[in-house]
C-alpha cells in the first residue's frame, strides 16, 4: 500500500511539474496523500522547495530592473515564490550555459523570437506550455503568437514585448536631417571615423550588411558584398557594444556618435535629457522577444509567472518602465500616453509595419554566418 501510494505522488509531482494541477491543488494533494503513510518530510519538503522559486534569466539593465521592479516583486510578495535572476548580454550565453546544464537549471529566460526560438527547439530544450493555465494570452497581439505557433504548435514561449534595432546618433554633431538623408549609410561614413559603434553580434551585422549593400536581410542575393560592407564598417569602429547598459554608456560619454541602437535604450537616454536622435530607416531590424519556458521548467509556476506578467497593468507598467511596448493588443487593451510614444509602437496590432527577420531563412544561415562574422571580427 506504502508503494502504491508512493507511485501516485509521484504521478502528481509529474502532473503538477507538466502544469496539470495547479500549485494549490499540487500541495493539498500530496500534504494529504504523504501523511498517509508517513512520508511528510520526503514528500512535502522536496514538493514545497520545488515551489518556492523560479529562475530567471534575462538582459539586465534597465530592461530586468522595470521587470523586477513592475512584476516580479508583487509576484513573489502575492504568491510567496521568489524569482531567482541572472543575467546576459548575449543570448548566445544562456545557449550555451544550457546546453551544458541539466534539465530544470534554467527555466525561463527572456528570448529574442524566433529565430532563436527555433534553435532552443532543434536543440531539444523546449517546453509545451498549458495555455489554458494563461488566460491573459487572450490579449496577446495574434501577429507576434502566430510565428512561434507556426515552429511549434505547442508553444515553449510567451510574447512580451517588442522594438526596433535603428540608428542611434549624438544632435550635436549629426542633425535630424542628415540621419534621415542619409540613413544605415551613416553606419560606414568615413567622416566618423572611431566614433561609430554597432552591436557586436552576427544578426545585426548581416542586417545591416545588407541594407548599407542595397539588399533584403531576408533574401540576400551578394553576400559577398555584405561582409565587405561589414569589414568596411568593422575598420571605422571605435567598439562593438555587447549590451544594452555599454550602448547607453557610450553613447552618453559621447564615445561615439553613431551606431545602430535598441530602441527603448534610446528611449531611456532621451527622457534623461541626452542629446540623442533615433531612426527607423527602411527596412530596419525589428523584434520581439518573448519568455521562453525551458525543458524541465516547474510548469505550473512559470505559466502562473506568466500569467501575472501579462495582466494588463503589470505588462503595461513594465513597458513604460523598460521602454518597449507590450505585447498585449492596443485594440484590445488600452495603452497609455507614453507607451504610444515609444519607437517601434504599432496602434494596429497587426504589426505589418515592421521588418522582421525571417527564422527560417536566418535559421539556415546562423552557424555558416556567425563563423565568417566572428573570423572578420576578429580581423579576417
Amino acid at each position: 500500500m506504502k508503494m502504491s501510494r508512493t507511485k501516485r505522488l509521484e504521478r502528481l509531482l509529474d502532473r503538477y511539474r507538466h502544469g496539470d494541477l495547479d500549485r494549490r491543488t499540487f500541495l493539498g494533494l500530496t500534504a494529504a496523500a504523504a501523511a498517509t503513510v508517513g512520508l511528510s518530510a520526503r514528500w512535502t519538503g522536496p514538493a514545497l522547495a520545488a515551489v518556492q522559486s523560479v529562475r530567471f534569466d534575462g538582459w539586465g539593465g534597465v530592461v530586468q530592473e522595470a521587470i523586477d521592479k513592475y512584476a516580479f516583486k508583487p509576484y513573489t510578495e502575492k504568491t510567496g515564490i521568489k524569482v531567482v535572476q541572472g543575467t546576459f548580454g548575449d543570448e548566445n550565453e544562456i545557449i550555451t550555459k544550457v546546453k551544458a546544464s541539466s534539465p530544470g537549471e534554467y527555466q525561463i529566460v527572456h528570448s529574442s523570437g524566433v529565430e532563436y526560438y527555433i534553435r532552443y527547439v532543434q536543440g531539444g530544450y523546449n517546453s509545451e506550455i498549458n495555455e489554458a493555465n494563461i488566460p491573459n494570452m487572450a490579449n496577446v497581439m495574434e501577429a507576434m503568437i502566430k510565428p512561434f505557433r507556426d515552429i511549434t504548435p505547442k508553444l515553449s514561449a510567451v510574447p512580451y514585448d517588442y522594438g526596433t534595432t535603428g540608428i542611434a546618433y549624438n544632435t550635436k554633431v549629426i542633425s535630424p536631417e542628415e540621419a534621415k538623408e542619409k540613413g544605415v549609410a551613416l553606419l560606414t561614413d568615413p567622416r566618423f571615423k572611431d566614433k561609430i559603434g554597432g552591436y557586436g553580434n552576427m544578426t545585426s551585422r548581416v542586417w545591416y550588411g545588407a541594407l548599407g549593400t542595397g539588399q533584403n536581410p531576408n533574401d540576400i542575393k551578394d553576400m559577398d558584398a555584405v561582409w565587405e560592407k561589414i569589414r568596411e564598417q568593422r575598420d571605422l569602429v571605435k567598439k562593438y557594444w555587447s549590451s544594452g547598459a555599454e550602448l547607453m554608456d557610450l553613447l552618453s560619454k559621447e564615445e561615439i556618435v553613431v551606431t545602430d541602437a535598441w530602441s527603448g535604450r534610446i528611449a531611456a537616454l532621451q527622457q534623461q535629457g541626452a542629446p540623442i536622435g533615433y531612426l527607423d530607416p527602411p527596412g530596419s531590424y525589428a523584434w520581439m522577444e518573448d519568455m521562453l519556458v525551458l525543458k524541465g521548467s516547474p510548469m505550473a509556476e512559470c505559466e502562473e509567472l506568466i500569467n501575472f506578467m501579462l495582466e494588463p497593468d503589470t505588462a503595461i507598467a513594465v513597458a513604460e518602465g523598460q521602454n518597449y511596448p507590450p505585447s498585449l493588443d492596443p485594440t484590445k487593451v488600452k495603452m497609455t500616453e507614453k507607451i504610444q510614444k515609444l519607437p517601434a509602437f504599432d496602434p494596429t496590432g497587426k504589426m505589418e509595419n515592421l521588418t522582421f527577420a525571417d527564422a527560417a531563412y536566418w535559421g539556415e544561415h546562423t552557424d555558416e554566418w556567425t563563423k565568417q562574422w566572428d573570423r572578420i571580427a576578429k580581423g579576417a
